[in-house]
């Protein structure tokens, strides 16, 4: 007589992790201090105050914002830091780079933030594909938490995966 087929993956703790599932969806948009630059060079302090208060910043609402200078001018950084003060309260987070920067440190500090409890002496397998393109700084992150927490991290799906940290 056969025996019956045992899906060992259903009846294995590991706990699967999507970070995609986890990981909002976020618009990255850039900001070029530039523009309120005389000539895109030349910071003089009461016109890029002033420019400053003409600009509507509700536009970068809920965004992650990479906060830059397109030109080769030299800015205090006083400067960088009055317009990130703007920003700051309406987006989700404002990064001085470029877009990638900008997503690397939100990943980062999203990361940061998440709540790793229920992971808490388990087997967590962090899913290895999907639609979107989650940055890896994202993955390092989460690896570096979940050591703190899980009995083991894996990485790809249960069928197949690879062995990242397993605690001693």
């Amino acid at each position: 007589m056969e025996e019956p087929i045992v899906n060992r993956v259903a009846k294995s703790p590991l706990i699967n992790l999507d970070l995609e599932a986890l990981f909002p969806e976020v618009e990255v948009v850039d900001l070029d201090i530039s523009q309120w630059l005389e000539a895109g060079f030349i910071l003089k302090e009461k016109e890029f105050r002033a420019h400053l208060q003409e600009t509507d910043f509700s536009i970068f609402q809920d965004k992650v914002v990479a906060l830059h200078c397109s030109t080769d001018a030299i800015l205090p950084g006083w400067a960088f830091m009055l317009v990130a003060s703007l920003v700051n309260p309406v987006a989700k987070t404002v990064v001085l780079g470029d877009r990638t920067t900008a997503m690397t440190t939100y990943a980062q500090q999203f990361m940061e933030q998440l709540d790793l409890s229920e992971f808490q002496d388990k087997p967590v397998i962090v899913k290895g594909c999907g639609d979107r393109d989650i940055p890896e700084q994202a993955l390092i992150a989460l690896s570096n938490r979940l050591q703190g927490v899980a009995k083991s991290v894996l990485f790809g799906e249960a069928c197949s995966s690879v062995p990242i940290y397993k605690r001693r």
